[in-house]
């Protein structure tokens, strides 16, 4: 989802930062003549080597949690949409005289799932001590939308459930199993009244219960945080590395100008400068690759790179609300997508 000008400007403070550092190292070495501010390069070398191990590694565990969390989304897509269509289809509609009330009964079912899923992405976008702080997307140098930033999940519940269970639901902790379970004791109510066959709330209860199955597993993933001792330790060899790099770098390029200058005495006086590009680009590269590491270890917390669960989850209810043929201006719309960032 980002562009190279996007990255470049993620991590532009970095960038700038890592351009002044090794600025300062080559003046230090050049202008000022401390020859001695010198580390061989060979270990330098080997330290890269390690630091790109321990990276890789923490970037492939990361993009396992990103995925598997797109894997439960997409499971909760699918058994949504089999939810909804199954009661739909499941009622005794050619009672002509019931066919209202069994209407409205497949609308409150409707509307209890859209606020199970409402519910289930504002328990996703709650921080957690170990997440990032992010300010206000408006204050970013790289804005974006995150509609559980912009409203409360008391306004957006409400709407789709009575008062009674709005009570209910907003009393207790886990508040998209509460909704789980009003759910299966509603269908429970009317397959009692005989507007549902036996075998097909079997159908149904499996359908909640693979729901609830990929709610917990949301809930593994934002519950358990990706262990900090590979995340700190590739974080710190990184920074170790930012700061021995330059070191060992800058006398190299010194030493091939010294070569050149037997035959181009102006480019070789000045080679060492052109240290400073290839450098950054060097850290540059090792920062980014950390950071794409560390913005994947949690998928739900509300960055660009996450799972676009609130976009996913306005989809599903998009598609719900279609299936049981609602009025389309009563449909929500799509969320928008500020800088082509999904969330």
């Amino acid at each position: 989802r980002f562009k190279f000008k996007s990255i470049l400007q993620w991590t532009k403070r970095e960038l700038i930062f890592f351009i002044i550092v090794v600025t300062v190292f080559t003046v230090i070495y050049e202008l000022l003549d401390l020859k001695w501010l010198q580390v061989p390069l060979a270990p330098v070398g080997l330290i890269g080597t390690a630091v790109a191990f321990m990276v890789g590694f923490q970037n492939n565990a990361a993009y396992d949690r990103i995925w598997e969390a797109r894997k439960i989304w997409g499971g909760i897509v699918n058994t949504s949409r089999s939810l909804i269509i199954t009661v739909k289809d499941s009622f005794y509609m050619h009672r002509a005289e019931a066919s209202k009330d069994e209407s409205e009964t497949i609308r409150v079912i409707t509307n209890r799932h859209i606020a199970w899923l409402t519910a289930l992405r504002y328990a996703m976008r709650t921080k957690k001590p170990w997440e990032a702080s992010y300010e206000d997307a408006h204050e970013r140098a790289f804005p974006y939308n995150i509609p559980e930033h912009k409203t409360t999940l008391e306004e957006e519940i409400k709407p789709f459930l009575s008062s009674e269970e709005f009570s209910q639901v907003m009393s207790t902790d886990n508040k998209p199993n509460t909704l789980i379970s009003l759910q299966s004791k509603h269908l429970r109510q009317i397959t009692d009244d005989k507007k549902l066959w036996d075998f097909t709330l079997l159908n149904l209860q499996q359908m909640l219960q693979e729901l609830t199955a990929l709610q917990g597993k949301a809930e593994r993933i934002k519950n358990f945080p990706y262990p900090k001792q590979y995340g700190s330790i590739g974080y710190h060899f990184v920074h170790i590395f930012t700061w021995l790099l330059p070191m060992a770098i800058i006398p190299s390029f010194a030493n091939v100008g010294e070569k050149i200058a037997a035959t181009n005495p102006i480019i070789g006086e000045y080679f060492v400068w052109f240290n400073i590009p290839f450098t950054v680009i060097v850290i540059w590269v090792f920062n980014t690759m950390l950071r794409v590491g560390l913005a994947g270890e949690n998928p739900f917390e509300g960055t660009p790179n996450d799972v676009p669960i609130s976009n996913i989850a306005r989809g599903i209810t998009r598609d719900i609300l279609q299936i049981i043929e609602e009025d389309p201006k009563n449909i929500p719309a799509p969320f928008e997508n500020v800088n082509d960032v999904q969330m």
